[in-house]
């Protein structure tokens, strides 16, 4: 059976709905981009129950589409869910099973990984939700591989989010999976969010990145970033922030949820797409641009992190053709 586009977007509307979380799903698949030089995504909303459904926050919503509409999806979305303790129904658990059989994309934000498991979908995969339901969804499924303390969880055709607002990042990194950085990067522009956090970064922070005059590590990554072809250390960014190693490497965490390392990593990899978008530099020209210093570097992140190879990476989403 041929797959549906993965373009074609499906989120499930159902009683007592998450409203944020459904909110986030209508705000980046749903509202037209006429800005963007794309076909952008083709948007429906179907219900789980018949006539208006409540909403939280005293809204009701009403759907002219039943889950049958799931069957023409090439991603569903599951924004939550009413209750961790209450099971879904088994129509909602059977169109689930024949949309994955078929090749759709499965995505929920928050509570809804409750639902994919529910379904039977998650066994052996590593998937994520709001650090409050961690142990929960640990204890109720034990064949599943919970991440308490990321973002995101991406698994091909399976993708969870963590609380609420991690949902934004999640839906974001499907944009750039399927139209590439530049684009994504638009988008965050219009939601005023960060154009990319890594799905490994941790759910919460201790600190939040200050502003220079309020000191803080902003200064630092900032000047990072502008030297980002150079042999960066954490060495050589502790001297800069005028604190010790082993203090950096913490405030690091503290400040961001990942290691300098992992920052430096990701920000290589974020100007690698973006030149691979918009140059026709060679692999190895770009690897040199970022800070990778090879081409065989550059291939092996991209392969680990990306699953795809530069020149596959370059033929999808150049835009200098």
């Amino acid at each position: 059976m041929t797959p549906r586009d993965p373009r074609r977007v499906v989120a499930l509307a159902y009683d007592r709905l998450c409203t944020f979380e459904f909110g986030i799903v209508v705000e980046v698949f749903a509202l037209p981009r006429p800005e963007l030089s794309v076909e952008w995504y083709k948007f429906s909303v179907c219900s789980l129950e018949p006539g208006p459904i409540r909403a939280m926050g005293g809204l009701t919503v009403q759907s002219r589409a039943g889950l049958r509409a799931l069957r023409q999806a090439g991603t569903i979305v599951i924004p939550g869910w009413r209750d961790t303790d209450e099971p879904p129904p088994p129509k909602l658990k059977r169109e689930l099973r024949l949309a994955y059989a078929r090749g759709a994309r499965l995505v929920s934000i928050c509570s809804g990984v409750f639902v994919l498991a529910a379904a039977g979908l998650l066994d052996g995969k590593r998937v994520t939700t709001h650090w409050r339901y961690a142990d929960r969804l640990t204890a109720r499924f034990p064949n599943i591989h919970v991440e308490p303390d990321v973002l995101y969880v991406d698994e091909g055709n399976i993708l969870t989010s963590a609380g609420s607002a991690a949902g934004i990042d999640l839906c974001l990194h499907i944009v750039r999976r399927d139209y590439g950085a530049d684009i994504a990067n638009v988008v965050a522009r219009r939601l005023v969010v960060p154009p990319h956090r890594e799905g490994g970064q941790a759910q919460f922070v201790l600190h939040p990145i200050r502003t220079e005059s309020s000191g803080g590590l902003a200064p630092v990554l900032e000047w990072a970033h502008k030297h980002l072809d150079q042999p960066l250390t954490v060495d050589e960014l502790a001297q800069k922030a005028l604190m010790s190693t082993r203090t950096f490497a913490r405030r690091f965490r503290e400040e961001t949820g990942t290691t300098p390392h992992q920052w430096l990593t990701h920000q290589r990899l974020l100007n690698a797409q973006r030149l691979l978008e918009t140059t026709t530099d060679s692999i190895d020209e770009i690897a040199h641009a970022v800070g990778f210093g090879t081409a065989a570097t550059l291939r092996q992140h991209f392969a680990r992190i990306r699953s795809t190879t530069p020149a596959a990476y370059r033929r999808s989403f150049s835009t200098t053709s």
